[in-house]
């Protein structure tokens, strides 16, 4: 097979760098007064040169290199309702700040010459709002004052803990407790993890100890915590990230927006979920690098996912990415299920947003096709098409049909929008530094997953869902290929449940001879595992299983000897001509 080397090793490809406007109208940032290594606030000259492309229909949009520092004191705001962010408890207005906005454009490169947008405060740092056919390349994003705060354990007893701040995460030590605060915010609620340097894994952790101990400085950036911390076994080297939970922006916004292309981009650093697209179509990123920039000391570049796709269409093109210092899902791409909640007519339902994260968005449009399925065993029903929606609040909808709907419709059932659905690719990225998955797809279109590094993923590499009792992420998979990828030592995070592919559609009650998933294959790729499971799939119809190599490594010790291989109501599966190497030096199979 072919094995994947590291891929987008931290220098930008800036196939732009030679600073010479390409032909075309061209608009550049420095001619409305935007002056890189000023620290002055460039987003008002951001700000008039896109004006300028619109009003001008400009082609090209040319950024100096150099650094530029953008405020949010003249950020556009606009209200948006946005996948997978905060509910109205956590975060009820939706007014966010973006720092560059582009609304309503056509056809427009955006050229950064490597230009680095340090952006200050809470921001959605760039949104496409309406857009056809614009490209984004050359350009880094970072924050002065992140919103996760990193330490550095130096020294540990059951009593005392000496950690090194890193020097962009801003404390006030107050009666004898460290405060984060950031620019413009204060912390008060925490999210933690731990990573562990030797092994380049990441944990789940606690900050509560950290937050009762006492806290003084012993001198600038360092500090010493005095309190019970027995059996938490610190290590020096030890980095704590730590972040307030609630997701009130994302790092970045596609909306409503075809044919977009993003190329030679790196972040550094995302506030809130990354970025998302929503509602949008035709999509390539080649060469997006999330990791954080050198010469920081941080572990973390993205508050939660790296990359996120919520009820979009086309094609989306993931190719020469690297995901590195996540503290969620690299890769995201789902659907949204609404939970029936009344049927109004023969042909008219009233639908619910269940999830406290994803509501107040047009989740279905005229015109367009649904599935109507039982949300017990996501058996679906039926496919019947929307002659008219609206949204009647944030939380629900009233959707009317062209024809009668089934009589057995009832509530609780669920409907998801079929016709923005994606077909995929991902190939020749490395996925790792993070505590969670590495890749979620749940979509009926083409999936080819290839050439691709999952190293460390703290859960499954890969898991194909669907459910529609818990975050509501639709839908089955119909043609899956995951072929010559490496899964190098996958799932600590996992428990027992820590198989480095998992098919696992939330199925809480059975429908006899049904199956949720189909069409799955996977082979030649290699599994470097230090535990036994390999793959669990259930109610999948057609799953191959070939090819592939199976080696057994020594990162973690084992957990008690189990099958490689799990299956649960499945049928038509092919395994065959795998090689093991360790284990039992069989591939063990449970039905």
């Amino acid at each position: 097979m072919i094995r994947t080397s590291i891929l987008c090793t931290g220098m930008l490809a800036l196939a732009t760098s030679l600073f010479a406007a390409p032909p075309g109208d061209t608009i550049r940032v420095s001619g409305f007064g935007a002056k890189a290594g000023s620290y002055e606030d460039a987003l008002p000259a951001f700000n008039k040169a896109i004006a300028a492309c619109k009003q001008q229909k400009a082609t090209v949009l040319l950024l100096e290199p150099g650094r530029y520092d953008l405020w949010p004191e003249h950020a556009a705001v606009r209200e948006y309702f946005i996948s997978n962010t905060s509910s109205e408890t956590e975060c009820p207005s939706k007014l966010k700040k973006i720092g560059l906005l582009f609304e309503g454009m056509e056809n427009l490169q955006v050229i950064g010459n490597g230009a680095l947008l340090m952006y200050h405060g809470k921001m959605i740092t760039w949104a496409l709002d309406s857009c056809k056919n614009i490209s984004i390349s050359g350009i880094r994003v970072d924050f002065e004052r992140p919103s996760m705060s990193e330490m550095t354990i130096v020294a540990a007893t059951d009593s005392t803990v000496d950690a090194k701040v890193n020097s962009s995460s801003t404390y006030e030590i107050t009666n004898n407790r460290l405060q984060w605060y950031g620019e413009g915010y204060g912390i008060r609620n925490f999210h933690a993890l731990r990573m562990q340097p030797a092994t380049h894994t990441f944990w789940y952790d606690d900050w509560r100890q950290f937050d009762r101990s006492k806290a003084r400085e012993l001198s600038h950036g360092e500090v010493r915590f005095s309190g019970n911390f027995k059996n938490r076994k610190f290590a020096p080297g030890d980095v704590f990230s730590v972040r307030d939970p609630i997701r009130d922006h994302v790092g970045a916004f596609i909306h409503h927006s075809s044919g977009i292309k993003l190329n030679d981009v790196r972040m550094n650093y995302m506030h809130g979920l990354g970025i998302v697209a929503q509602f949008s179509e035709n999509l390539h990123y080649d060469n997006v690098v999330v990791m954080p920039r050198e010469g920081t000391g941080r572990t973390i570049a993205a508050f939660a996912d790296c990359m996120h796709f919520s009820g979009c269409r086309g094609q989306i093109l993931v190719e020469n990415c690297r995901f590195n210092g996540a503290q969620d899902d690299p890769l995201n791409i789902h659907g949204t299920h609404l939970q029936v909640q009344e049927k109004l007519s023969d042909k008219k339902i009233r639908l619910r947003f269940m999830h406290h994260q994803t509501y107040g968005m047009q989740a279905f449009f005229a015109g367009d096709s649904t599935a109507l399925l039982d949300a017990a065993s996501l058996r679906i029903y039926a496919f019947p098409v929307v002659k008219s929606a609206k949204l009647i609040s944030e939380r629900e909808m009233e959707v009317e049909f062209t024809a009668p709907l089934p009589a057995v419709l009832k509530t609780g059932d669920a409907v998801e929008n079929t016709t923005w659905t994606p077909a995929l690719t991902v190939r020749n990225c490395r996925f790792e530094g993070t505590n969670t998955r590495g890749l979620l797809v749940s979509t009926r279109r083409k999936v080819l997953i290839e050439r691709n590094v999952f190293y460390r993923t703290g859960m499954h590499a890969i898991l194909i869902a669907n459910d529609a009792n818990g975050w509501y992420e639709s839908g089955p998979v119909e043609d899956v290929t995951i072929r010559q990828n490496e899964f190098i030592e996958c799932g600590h995070n996992g428990g027992g449940n820590n198989a480095a592919i998992a098919i696992e559609p939330e199925v809480k009650q059975a429908a006899p001879g049904y199956y949720v998933h189909r069409n799955i294959r996977i082979t030649d790729n290699r599994f470097a595992q230090y535990d036994y499971p390999v793959m669990f799939a259930r109610s999948t119809d057609g799953l191959t299983f070939t090819g592939n190599r199976i080696e057994q490594t020594k990162l973690f010790p084992a957990r008690q000897p189990r099958p490689n291989i799990v299956l649960e109501n499945c049928r038509k599966v092919k395994i065959s001509g795998n090689k093991m190497d360790g284990f039992s030096d069989k591939l063990e199979v449970k039905e």
